[in-house]
């Protein structure tokens, strides 16, 4: 069972006027907006796809009464055992704080509960742990110990919250054990409490996301605003019982109720909602703005990036900026419950240029003809491997591709078994600078590998990369994720091309000391925005030329 909980937050709102979102669901196009939003996420629908919601009694709402998936509560919110029982093939079941209109990262959330060991899980959205967010970590004298970038939405725990988080869940099994009388409690201290009080394990995490508070002005705006514009709908919907002057003007998406008046040459630009029984005077002008029921604007007045409660117009904000995640949202579209992390600024090449399309096709030939050349000294070449020491004759190895999706880097396998883990206690011995590792007369490598290395013939295996469209023969050196988060801007150009076997870099570096990583970063950016198939000629003829000079130089 998936239920949405509007809560009365009585300690917050001691008059009813003073409640933004109660004032919102009284009027019948504003509700119908925000509940059928809060209710069309896909992440609710999941099982029987019955979803549900407790709006208080008290707050006047009979309009909503003829609703079959609305239930008036005073309050404890009754739970019924039927559906109960019918989602039990659902292994949690999901309550959602109906005070804000969440966009969160599904299937990172997904993960995080098929891995807790909580029976009851509460999940708060955050956009700081959103991609291409940076978290500085601060020394206990509040000093600069380092930052780190996340490059995708990530979760972490986080305390018991003080209040209704974004999303409480509990396994289906032990629903029954944190209720009273088939209600679930309307406080969350008493929620708490009976949660304790039965055993149950009480975790709670942070997921990337971000949330727009209903019970704000800006939220309800920018949630409203980016729900309009995903309606696919005329400019705006009238209903026959208005009464609307020929000589008024629309723009954009407007949302009308019902026995609305609006005078000689009003101008209403949407996105904008108009409750019912709403005047607006002759001259008035309308703009990105909420008008609730039974208002009257007056003649000549504008209203602007406002919410307008009562029977009356009081000019308040002249103008209500959009924030910076509400932008984001506002701009693309609105998905209550699955967000595509943002991976970074990649470049992006017309689709029929040789970048974007043409070098693929010209990588799986290239690919088709090395791996055809190579086959008969593959088998060779493995059983040297295996008679010279022991392990797999391949070695895979994590590395990020295009737009930072993981893949298996294969080669033949140089080094001796464990080597990985001594890389660390031989780092103060690297003859490079940066995060990348590298050091003459390495101890790790066998006799056979240090010739394979030495020769390039190593990476031979990584062709059939090539083939399953993880690699490119020319692009950047493949790197771990570990060493990509150093240096965000040349993590984004050198990942809007696949890695490649070979490289600018690797053809054009000067083993200078304390510049290797300097010339790393120069090179492949410098790859990224000179990309043309000469310059992929003229790096595949100076690794040629280099693959047989180093070839020779063995014997």
């Amino acid at each position: 069972m998936n239920l949405i909980i509007i809560h009365e937050n009585r300690g917050r709102t001691a008059r009813s006027g003073d409640n933004l979102l109660r004032s919102a669901l009284s009027s019948a196009p504003v509700a119908t907006i925000i509940l059928d939003s809060l209710k069309d996420g896909s992440f609710f629908r999941r099982g029987n796809g019955k979803v549900l919601c407790a709006i208080p009694k008290e707050w006047g709402t009979e309009h909503l009464a003829s609703e079959p998936d609305i239930i008036a509560y005073t309050k404890n919110v009754p739970i019924c055992f039927d559906l109960t029982r019918r989602t039990k093939q659902n292994a949690w079941t999901a309550f959602s704080n109906g005070r804000f209109a969440t966009q969160i990262n599904g299937g990172l959330l997904e993960n995080v509960l098929a891995t807790t060991e909580a029976d009851v899980l509460a999940v708060n959205a955050k956009p700081e742990l959103m991609a291409g967010h940076e978290k500085v970590r601060l020394t206990a004298k509040n000093k600069v110990a380092g930052f780190r970038r996340f490059y995708s939405d990530s979760a972490e725990p986080a305390p018991i919250p003080v209040d209704w988080p974004h999303y409480i869940f509990i396994k289906t099994d032990v629903v029954e054990r944190v209720l009273a009388k088939r209600t679930l409690p309307g406080s969350f201290s008493v929620f708490l409490q009976r949660c304790r009080s039965n055993a149950l394990k009480l975790h709670a995490t942070n997921v990337a996301g971000t949330a727009f508070d209903l019970e704000t002005e800006e939220g309800l705006l920018n949630f409203c605003r980016a729900r309009l514009s995903k309606i696919k709908k005329p400019k705006f919907e009238a209903p026959n019982s208005n009464t609307i002057s020929p000589d008024s003007r629309f723009v954009g998406k407007v949302l009308l109720g019902k026995n609305i008046r609006i005078g000689p040459k009003v101008t209403i630009v949407g996105p904008a909602i108009i409750g019912n029984s709403v005047t607006i005077e002759q001259g008035a002008v309308i703009d990105s703005s909420i008008i609730g029921s039974r208002v009257l604007i007056p003649q000549n007045h504008l209203v602007q990036n406002s919410v307008v409660r009562g029977p009356g117009y009081r000019r308040k904000h002249p103008h209500l900026p959009l924030s910076n995640n509400a932008k984001r949202i506002f701009n693309t579209s609105l998905d209550l419950t699955h967000l595509h992390s943002a991976n970074g600024t990649f470049r992006i090449w017309p689709k029929f240029s040789y970048a974007a399309s043409f070098k693929r096709i010209v990588d799986c030939l290239v690919a088709i003809v090395a791996l055809i050349l190579f086959a008969p000294i593959m088998p060779f070449i493995a059983l040297a491997i295996k008679l010279d020491s022991t392990g797999p004759i391949f070695f895979k190895d994590k590395r990020q591709g295009l737009h930072g999706k993981m893949f298996n880097c294969l080669k033949f396998r140089t080094m001796l078994a464990g080597a990985d883990k001594m890389q660390e206690k031989l780092r103060t011995a690297s003859a490079v600078d940066g995060p990348q590792f590298k050091m003459k007369n390495d101890p790790r490598l066998s006799g056979v590998g240090r010739f394979l290395r030495e020769t390039y013939i190593d990476e031979v295996p990584q062709f059939f990369n090539v083939l399953l469209g993880q690699m490119s023969v020319v692009g950047p050196r493949p790197s771990p994720e570990s060493e990509n988060t150093l240096c965000p801007c040349w993590r984004d150009a050198r990942l809007s091309v696949r890695p490649g076997i070979t490289g600018l870099w690797q053809v054009s570096r000067t083993r200078q000391p304390m510049k290797d990583f300097q010339e790393w970063i120069h090179y492949d950016i410098e790859y990224v925005r000179s990309l043309s198939l000469r310059m992929d000629l003229w790096i595949c003829w100076q690794t040629i030329k280099k693959m047989v000079r180093n070839f020779v130089n063995q014997f």
